[in-house]
């Protein structure tokens, strides 16, 4: 259920509720100052920080936690005293810390401010730094009992200081869920301004937001201040976030958020202890997910899972190249080892011959395994990567410039054995497949934002070279590192990348995005008795999920996808 109408008519005025007007009888709070100068994540830096406790603490009970940016704001600890006491909030630890600053060297030379780098980042460093070296230095420095729990800490800020708050939860749902935002700056400045789209394509998020603007914001070189928050408020509702908002006239100041802010923890905290839930997500994300069907641990306990290939009876099987060794999830989800020397294994498909193809960098081969174990050389000469086979027997594999200094390519092999190169001129040449009616054929570029199409021939040589597919590429990063490949039956194309798994149409715009459970994915397929579950390889860890899609997979007849939407 979405609360984007929550609007200013429907709040109260802070001096009018009862639970104010009795201040003579609310217990206060204690705040002490501080200095905190030993991250290693902002290396260098030094800040002040403020700790309040409520009266009412028990270091028996772990305490929920609210963090805000650049120092006390809002009157927050008067208004957490009259909050916890009217039991509209549970007893609430507030810890609040300025931005950081490397000390210049003397006098005569200016410090370097953190505000915009530690704030305005999209990236996870921030949140890291709050959970992995200020709360743990908190609780530790002032024997305090602090829950972890995401359901009990709440995040919030002014300007910039709100989409730090913003990207806290969103990088770290499961530390913090609860957001107050007050005149965000979702705005270009380190690329917020990507918010609103990517907050419509992700799997939503457990994350409860409040967010508030006046219509005399900023509207200066990074951009409308006002506007993006009507964006963030949009796109959050598209995607069926919980959200709030309170609109009013008034400028880039914290003379509105402060008038509100009590009224807006109320509305985070409501209903605690019962957990945020996340929404269903876009309409895109609903024609691929299942509601009740969450990622599923398959295996855990290996150094690198790579090359997933899914059999004609959907039996997975996949590598761990480190240890050189090819896993099979057999018909009843049991993991068991297949080859305990695969050579060199890195990615692999089933053919229509019922045969396992697969790359060995360890002896340059390509080759095909029966279901015994039997080995058959297909081709050698090369360092391949990822192959598909296609229904009528011809073989592409990826042949990357794995130092960095030569030229990628793409080989094709045909179904009699002739090998040649069809392409070169990628940065580096990796994951691959084909679209389900077998005409096209896609190749991820990893060291780019790119995936390009090629138009198949009827000998087998490729035409038509596009740079395709548009990927997003998150802040941590100058590319995608898209890897593995596939596609279902709809035409969808599913791309391994560093923020996840990233679905595109067949035009080449990314509709969905899915993480997976521990941020990783280098590869994927689809599997199961009707090819309707995906596998994620996630570095140590194999997942997968049932979907209500189906994968179009190499082995397969060709089918043709409906006519995409222009």
């Amino acid at each position: 259920m979405s609360f984007s109408r929550f609007v200013l008519a429907v709040l109260l005025l802070v001096s009018a509720h009862p639970v104010f007007a009795q201040t003579e009888t609310i217990l206060q709070g204690t705040v002490t100052q501080h200095t905190f100068d030993g991250s290693t994540i902002f290396p260098g830096t030094v800040r002040d920080y403020w700790v309040y406790v409520p009266a009412q603490y028990d270091p028996a009970t772990p305490a929920a936690v609210y963090v805000g940016q650049d120092g006390i704001r809002f009157n927050a600890p008067a208004v957490f005293d009259t909050l916890i006491a009217a039991g509209d909030m549970p007893v609430t630890v507030g810890v609040f810390v300025m931005h950081g600053r490397v000390k210049a060297p003397s006098d005569a030379a200016q410090d370097r401010f953190n505000r915009s780098y530690e704030y305005d980042s999209m990236n996870g460093n921030y949140v890291r730094f709050l959970t992995q070296e200020l709360l743990p230095h908190v609780a530790e420095a002032h024997d305090l009992n602090l829950s972890t729990s995401g359901n009990d800490r709440a995040i919030g800020g002014l300007s910039s200081g709100a989409i730090a708050a913003f990207t806290a939860a969103w990088q770290r749902p499961d530390a913090f869920s609860r957001v107050f935002s007050g005149i965000g700056t979702y705005v270009g400045l380190r690329g917020g301004d990507v918010y609103p789209t990517l907050i419509r394509k992700y799997e939503p998020k457990p994350i409860r937001v409040f967010l508030q603007d006046g219509e005399n914001d900023l509207n200066i070189y990074a951009g409308d201040w006002w506007m993006a928050n009507q964006m963030m408020l949009r796109a959050l509702t598209f995607a069926e976030y919980e959200v709030a908002h309170s609109w009013d006239d008034g400028q880039h100041n914290g003379e509105y958020a402060t008038k509100i802010f009590p009224e807006a923890m109320r509305w985070l905290w409501k209903d605690w202890p019962v957990p945020v839930q996340a929404g269903v997500g876009s309409p895109d994300l609903q024609e691929i997910l299942l509601p009740d069907e969450p990622w599923e641990l398959v295996a855990e306990g290996y150094r690198f899972t790579e090359g997933p290939a899914t059999s004609p009876d959907g039996q997975v099987f996949f590598n761990d190249v480190v240890t050189n060794t090819t896993y099979r999830v057999n018909a009843d989800g049991e993991v068991e080892v297949f080859l305990e020397n695969n050579e060199g294994g890195d990615g692999q498909r089933f053919g229509p011959d019922g045969r396992l193809y697969a790359v060995t960098g360890g002896e340059n081969q390509i080759r095909a395994y029966t279901a015994n174990g039997e080995m058959s050389v297909i081709a050698d000469g090369f360092r391949g990567n990822d192959l598909v086979v296609a229904h009528n027997g011809h073989i592409y594999v990826t042949h990357p410039s794995w130092d960095g200094t030569g030229t990628s390519q793409i080989w094709h092999i045909s179904p009699d054995g002739e090998k040649q190169v069809v392409d070169t001129g990628l940065q580096f040449s990796n994951g691959l497949t084909l679209s389900p009616d077998q005409t096209l054929l896609y190749v991820a570029d990893s060291r780019t934002r790119w995936i390009y199409v090629y138009h198949i021939q009827p000998d087998g040589t490729l035409a038509h070279k596009q740079r395709f597919f548009h990927l997003h590429v998150p802040d941590t990063a100058t590319d995608t590192g898209v890897d593995g490949l596939r596609v279902d039956r709809e035409g969808r194309l599913y791309s391994a990348t560093n923020i996840g798994i990233q679905v595109s149409d067949p035009l080449g715009r990314v509709r969905a995005i899915i993480p997976t459970p521990n941020g990783r994915v280098a590869n994927m397929t689809f599997g199961g008795e009707n090819f309707d579950v995906l596998y994620a390889m996630c570095a140590d860890k194999v997942y997968r999920r049932k979907l209500k899609v189906q994968g179009a997979l190499g082995f397969m007849a060709p089918v043709k996808p409906p006519t995409p939407g222009l």
